[in-house]
């Protein structure tokens, strides 16, 4: 997180989340950051599906046909995020942390999502671990590939 929070800073990137699973984690994360002010413009928690379609504006037909654990919900979370933000870059986290499957979508199955500028990149993983374990490893690839996208 350190370094994905200073290379934002040195760059003057502006960046948002929105986040399902992870309930806010990573907006607490990078929220912590000295300086990071100049730079985050925000959160949007949209932890029911509902949320996701009255807030963020995602159809709620995509929805229905894909379900919010998916990498076209992720790819519309980020980039309905961006918009809503007017950031150059936004992360999105939507998947299933458990207890119990979710949409008969297994346990530990994330997608991630960034909008960056024109081009938007969506990543599934398939995680193991309790709830906490899930959530801490989605922000620690979500850095990386958020790093990765923003190098490029």
């Amino acid at each position: 997180m350190n370094e994905l929070c200073e290379f934002l800073i040195a760059n003057n990137i502006q960046i948002a989340s929105v986040e399902s699973f992870t309930v806010g984690t990573f907006a607490s994360r990078i929220g912590m950051h000295p300086g990071i002010s100049k730079v985050y413009r925000g959160s949007v928690v949209s932890y029911q599906t509902m949320i996701k379609h009255r807030v963020l504006g995602i159809d709620q037909d995509l929805i229905d046909q894909y379900g919010v654990v998916s990498s076209q919900i992720a790819r519309e979370m980020c980039t309905h995020g961006q918009k809503l933000f007017d950031s150059d870059v936004c992360i999105s986290f939507t998947g299933n942390a458990g207890p119990d499957a979710m949409e008969g979508k297994k346990v530990g199955l994330i997608y991630i999502g960034i909008a960056y500028h024109d081009e938007v990149y969506t990543y599934e993983y398939e995680l193991s671990g309790n709830r906490k374990e899930i959530v801490d490893q989605a922000i620690k690839l979500g850095c990386a590939n958020l790093l990765k996208a923003l190098k490029k």
